[in-house]
């Protein structure tokens, strides 16, 4: 039982002479996962079994076969996120240029390798790889909200347009004509308006989603985001209070990857530790546990031993905004909200509460690719 930290990032380093490349993983094994490659088709099978966790590639530039040249491109174009580093012993100003403009290289250093000089420029490289993927999550965080509400906020919108529709077709069977000009003007307004906000939500998602360009429709190579990490990242950033970070316990018993809107999931894990934690003020013992479970089926479980939901509550709390905490702001949206992202990635959320004596909160999963039904 304990808080499981990801594994840190990989470099991948290619050169076709095996003492280069010994010397290379000594050198810096120590701070990073090394994988190596010989040639620029061994550094593909490597990228293509470990790309989403690899972060910088630094490669030789001549190799027998395809040069570095040749690789930096490929790498360029199908695992853009990787930072590229050519190393080179030749002073080709055209070859260095022509590779710089292709490849998109990120630094060139010169052989003989120096130790520290190549810890300077990995420590460099992995800064930029955290930028490029911090943005990346941001763009799918965005895209991944949008399309969510967009999803949510379509249907009530266009509902209310076939209302307003009906009711200025109706209106005029019922009233005197200044109340039909009145009540007619009002269903004209909530039409426009209705009609306003879907065409707003559809242009925005798309100008979003286009922006996001190839980054998004190239996910499948981005680090991959399993549920441990999601669950480290709100614990890093999570605004806790006095000692309430003490209550925490994180128990891991098999981790998996979150393949649907993660960036919506880690929101509604959030509201999840809100919610529970709330509940806990004020407890003798609080103590709160976020479980995660691969097998059998993938699982996410917020564990309090809190006062529990009265049962009159616990049978609207997925349907209805209901809510314990309107005196502290809650509106009662929250289990909705989150219910409704874990049904729109596949999955589903349950409530398990004993009154007086906690609530279990269960994030279930779709079942992981290659596993039996």
């Amino acid at each position: 039982m304990s808080d499981t930290p990801q594994p840190p990032f990989s470099i991948l380093f290619v050169d076709d002479d095996e003492l280069s490349r010994n010397h290379f993983a000594r050198a810096v094994r120590a701070d990073y996962h090394v994988y190596v490659a010989g040639t620029a088709d061994e550094a593909m099978a490597v990228l293509s079994r470990h790309g989403a966790e690899i972060a910088v590639m630094v490669t030789d530039f001549r190799m027998p076969g395809r040069d570095g040249d040749d690789l930096l491109r490929q790498v360029s174009h199908e695992y853009p996120q990787i930072v590229r580093i050519l190393v080179t012993a030749y002073a080709d100003k055209d070859m260095l240029l022509k590779t710089v403009n292709t490849g998109e290289i990120f630094r060139i250093l010169e052989k003989p390798l120096r130790t520290e000089k190549v810890r300077d420029v990995l420590q460099l490289a992995m800064t930029r790889y955290a930028e490029r993927e911090t943005r990346q999550q941001r763009l799918l965080a965005m895209d991944e909200t949008l399309a969510f509400l967009a999803h949510e906020l379509n249907t009530p919108l266009a509902a209310i347009s076939l209302f307003a529709q009906s009711v200025g077709n109706n209106v005029a069977e019922q009233y005197d004509p200044e109340r039909q000009k009145e009540i007619g003007y009002a269903a004209t307004s909530m039409l426009n308006n209705a009609q306003y906000c879907l065409t707003l939500i559809s242009s925005f998602w798309a100008t979003v989603h286009k922006s996001g360009g190839q980054t998004s429709g190239g996910s499948v190579n981005l680090r991959e985001v399993t549920a441990t990490r999601l669950i480290s990242t709100l614990l890093d950033t999570y605004p806790f209070t006095a000692a309430q970070r003490d209550w925490i316990e994180v128990d891991v018993q098999g981790d998996f990857v979150v393949r649907t809107m993660p960036n919506c999931v880690a929101l509604a894990l959030s509201s999840l530790l809100s919610n529970a934690l709330r509940a806990l003020e004020g407890s003798a013992g609080p103590a709160l546990r976020l479980e995660v479970r691969a097998t059998p089926e993938p699982e996410i479980r917020v564990r309090d031993n809190g006062p529990g939901i009265a049962p009159e509550v616990m049978a609207r709390l997925l349907q209805d905004p209901i809510t314990t905490y309107g005196g502290s702001g809650g509106h009662g949206m929250g289990m909705i909200f989150c219910n409704r992202i874990m049904q729109s990635s596949g999955g589903s959320l349950r409530v398990d509460s004993t009154f007086g004596a906690g609530t279990t909160v269960t994030m279930a999963f779709p079942q992981q690719p290659g596993r039996g039904a």
